[in-house]
Formats: structure tokens, sequence, C-alpha cells
């Protein structure tokens, strides 16, 4: 046999690719070695890697021998990137030399080569696993390290291998004389690895919602958020608790279900952020002020995921959140009102997941003490128009929760006395809130969870309004001069405080507090 093919896969945007490895030997000719369909610096390197493990795994370098090596990755219009081929290379060359005999079919391999034929880990095992048994494939071999990630995914059976030698031992066949007797000793199989099972951990932090003084609204406004999936935002004097008030945010969002901790879980093995084997609390991301665009959305030639999209799920939280580039927080419209994010290049768009909660913190002013009773603030109107002019129009109004956080007295910081309520007694209402809307969307035409989530026709069916509380919206919407997108928004946050409170239909009380939200000039 001088020709062989094999099976292997690489990521491609957010999911597995599946990608042919053919391999052609032409012998008693000069010495040639040539890897075609678009591989890039990566995968070209994977030639001499595989050539090095081959010599020390006990065969002969193809490179000491006078042949012509054609190596071709299929689909040619798909550019192959990284790593991901060399243990199938390998093996197809072997295959193809007649060094070692076995049927390829049903079967992928990945897995980076070192040079004495170990393997090394790769990005993205899970969604690579995925895609191998949607494409109806038995078996999957892959580094050791990410075999209980594989795991994760069932009616697939997964092979964790720790060098070349391991590979070839398992999927050989034995050689035969011609009466049937093998020639050599049956070599050892390897054991499929068991499946991983998914356990959903409760987060431990060591700051609690009752160890932060005082900013009751602050905690009104996070905990309204929270069961609804709405958006915030923050502002107050530098050290008032802001970033403090995020992060324990965090920890009053329902538990993850199975599919959400699979998806997660994928999209931060492809970016090569997967520190477990798997995540199962919502993403808490927090990027510095000085992100880029790319950074933020995602892109690149080849479009990749941005924080946006590490954060789906889970909580984008944004520190200093007017000092961001004008180009990146205007960037955020369409993640925040669709959930997606669209990204368009030459040579490929994509559409990358995007829903997450927006929790943003600021200053009242560049100096940071308008409105401060213990400082003065030193800004010139001249400052403080172009720092309100930072935030556009549409960014305000897709975020649905503005709340002050102000100073507090120092008595009460002082205070060891222990008040407020817990982070776990919060989270409780918050997810009984969650599984009222749950029950209500279960029937919905679309795919949709929390209130944040629906549209205009949803809100006539799901949070429609009396003739009372209908003209008091009204009313205060001219006086406060709301746009139609923060109508509807106010509607949708009045229904998550209803839901919080158990009431079934939305009263005055619960419009009213749902204005108050709203982001006001001062």
């Amino acid at each position: 046999m001088s020709f062989s093919r094999i099976y292997s896969a690489q990521t491609h945007l957010l999911k597995g690719k599946i990608v042919t490895v053919e391999v052609d030997i032409t012998k008693k000719t000069l010495h040639s070695f040539t890897l075609v369909g678009l591989p890039d610096k990566a995968v070209d390197e994977s030639k001499d890697r595989m050539s090095s493990a081959l010599k020390n795994s006990g065969f002969e370098s193809p490179k000491n021998q006078n042949q012509k090596v054609v190596i071709s990755l299929s689909p040619a219009d798909l550019k192959k990137e990284g790593p991901y081929f060399d243990l199938a290379i390998a093996l197809s060359y072997l295959l193809s030399a007649e060094e070692i005999d076995f049927d390829p079919e049903g079967k992928i391999f990945l897995g980076e080569l070192s040079l004495n034929g170990e393997l090394r880990p790769i990005k993205g095992a899970l969604p690579l696993t995925e895609a191998a048994k949607k494409f109806g494939y038995e078996e999957i071999f892959l580094p050791i390290e990410n075999a209980e990630e594989a795991a994760l995914v069932e009616g697939i059976k997964i092979y964790g291998v720790n060098n070349l030698k391991e590979v070839i031992d398992h999927i050989c066949i034995p050689k035969k004389d011609k009466k049937g007797n093998l020639l050599e000793k049956e070599k050892p199989k390897l054991s499929p690895f068991p499946k991983t099972e998914i356990i959903i951990k409760e987060k431990i932090n060591g700051i609690d919602f009752r160890d932060i003084k005082g900013q009751e609204g602050a905690k009104r406004g996070l905990e309204i958020a929270a069961a609804g999936g709405h958006n915030l935002a923050m502002s107050g004097p530098p050290g008032t608790g802001k970033t403090m008030l995020a992060r324990v945010f965090s920890h009053i969002l329902p538990n993850l279900e199975k599919e959400d901790c699979l998806e997660i879980t994928g999209i931060h093995s492809i970016v090569g952020l997967l520190e477990d084997t798997i995540i199962t609390e919502a993403p808490f991301r927090a990027p510095h002020h000085t992100a880029s665009y790319v950074s933020m959305i995602g892109g690149g030639a080849n479009p990749k995921p941005g924080e946006v999209t590490l954060a789906h799920k889970g909580v984008l939280f944004l520190d200093e959140f007017p000092e961001f580039e004008k180009r990146v927080l205007e960037s955020l419209r369409q993640p925040l009102e669709d959930n997606i994010v669209s990204i368009s290049r030459a040579r490929g768009s994509a559409i990358f997941p995007s829903n997450f909660i927006l929790i943003a913190a600021m200053n009242p002013c560049p100096c940071g003490n308008k409105g401060n009773k213990q400082k003065e603030c030193i800004c010139k109107p001249m400052d403080l128009d172009r720092y309100k002019r930072k935030l556009s129009g549409p960014i305000m109004d897709r975020i649905d929760i503005w709340v002050t956080v102000g100073n507090v007295d120092y008595e009460k910081l002082s205070d060891e006395t222990e008040s407020g309520e817990k982070t776990i007694t919060i989270k409780e209402r918050v997810g009984k809130a969650r599984d009222i809307q749950i029950k209500r969307f279960k029937n919905s035409s679309r795919k949709i969870s929390t209130n944040s989530e629906m549209n205009v026709k949803d809100l006539n069916i799901y949070a429609p309004l009396d003739e009372t509380t209908k003209k008091l919206l009204n009313q205060s919407a001219e006086r406060l001069q709301l746009s139609a997108r923060a109508y509807h928004r106010t509607i949708k946050l009045a229904r998550t405080i209803a839901d919080l409170e158990g009431s079934e239909n939305i009263t005055q009380s619960h419009i009213l507090e749902a204005l108050q939200y709203r982001p006001r000039e001062n």
C-alpha cells in the first residue's frame, strides 16, 4: 500500500471540523516531503515533529529515505491551524509505508507529537469529540490530559494515550503466518476512558453579601438583575464597593444547567482558557478598560471569540465603564440587544453566542467626587460634558438598572455585627423567580428563559398591564422622555420585580420601582 487515509479534526469557530489526512508515498525517487491543504506554520512544522517522533519510537524517519511523500489535509479550502494532526499524519504515513496495519474507519486521531513520541494536550477536546460523535465516528484517540474533558460526551469511546507507541500497540493488527499463527506477541490494549460525571458545585467565596456594609439600594438592584437577566450600571465615588458588589453578584446567579456547562466549557476549551475539566459556574469576565475592540467582540483573519462570548451565560464586568474606547462600547450594542455577536471578515463570517449580564461600574465624574459630601469635585464644566458624552444614548438605553453607590458612614463600616441578608438567601429568591420564568416561557415559540429576553410580542402575552397601570407608565414615560426601547425594558424589569414578590400581575408599585432605575440627568 502506498496510499492511506485517516481521520482527524480541528476547531473551526466554536465547533469541531472533521479533517481527512491522506498520505501517498512514491518509492525509489529523489527525496521529497510535501504537505498541502492550506496549512499554517504550526501544521507545516508537523513534518519535522512527526519524523523525529517516529525515529524515537522505533521506526525509520521519513527524511532518511529516497521517496516522495505527499500529505494532503482536506477539505482543501479550510485553513488548517494548530498541531491537531500530528498523530494522524504519523499513523497515516506508517500505514502507507506498510510498517503497520490497522483499520482506520470509524476512528479519529488527535494530538501534538513531541520529538520523543509523547502526546501533548490540545485545545477544544470537547467540541472536537462532539463533532466526531455527530458524524458517526465510534472511537477517538487523544492525549491523556484531554481524555477527561472528551469523556463528557456520551456515545463514543474515548482513549486517552501517553505516546505514539501506545496508539500503535492498541490499533495494530498482529502479524500472522500463512497458517494463521501469530508471528509476534499481541500488544496490550487500552481501556476506554470512563464517562466524566457533571457535578454542579456551589461557589465558595470569602465575601458574602452581608459582609458589604450599607449599599442596600445597590444590593436590591443586583438581586433584580440576577433574577431577570438584566444589565446594571453602578455609579459612585471611588472606594465605595462597586467592584466588590460586582464580584459577589455572580454568586447569586442560579446554578447552570448541564447543557449550559457543556456549551461554556467548549467555548473556553477552544480559546485555551479551560483550567478545570468542566466549568460549572457562571463565567465572570472583567477585561481592563484598555481592552481592544477585537479582544472584546472577537475577530481576526479567522474569527475567534472575544470577551462577550467568553462571558456567555455569565457576567461581563466593565469597571471604569466610560474609560473604555468609544468604539468598544458602541460594539456592545448588538450583543446587548440580540444576545449574539456577528463578525464579518474578508475570509468569512461568524456568529458567536453572547448572552451575558453586563455589570458596569463608573465614577460620577473624572475626579470621582461629584455629589460626594466628603470631598469637593474639582472637575471643570468642560470635563464633565466630555465625560458625560462618552456614553451614548443607545448604550444607556440597553442598561435596565442604574443605581448609585454612595459613601458609607464610618460608624457603619466599623460595626462588626453582621447585617443584611446572606448570599444564599438572596440566591434562593433569585432561583424561585427564575423558576417562575422558566415555567412561563416553557411553551414559547422562541427559546427564552428570562424576562430580559422577551421581545415586544412576548410582552403582550407574558407581561400585560391593566388600564390603570398602563396609564401610569405612559404618563411617566412621557415625563421622563423614555425611548421605545427604554419603555419596553421598563415593563420587563417590572415583570421581574413582580416575579420576585411572587405576584402574577404587574402592579403600579412594580412599574414605579422599575422607573426609578432609569438613568437621570444630574
